[in-house]
């Protein structure tokens, strides 16, 4: 696993490697995108941009929480 102070998340940054990769990421994911996320084969190959655009929400808000995390 890499070493949170190492990473940026961005809107092109893909779901499951957030979820891998950041401690409490999986919270933040369920908050925006619900549950449904973790059970998804496209977790692998979606981006928080096109999962933002799928659920209707502001990509910004949910990259921006996730780089809190690593604060």
């Amino acid at each position: 696993m890499a070493e949170t102070t190492d990473i940026t998340v961005t809107g092109d940054s893909l779901i499951g490697d957030v979820i891998e990769q950041i401690p409490g990421a999986a919270d933040v994911i369920e908050k925006y995108f619900g549950d449904g996320c973790f059970t998804c084969p496209g977790i692998r190959v979606e981006s928080i941009n096109f999962g933002a655009t799928m659920h209707g929400i502001d990509a910004g808000a949910v990259v921006a929480e996730l780089n809190e995390l690593m604060k």
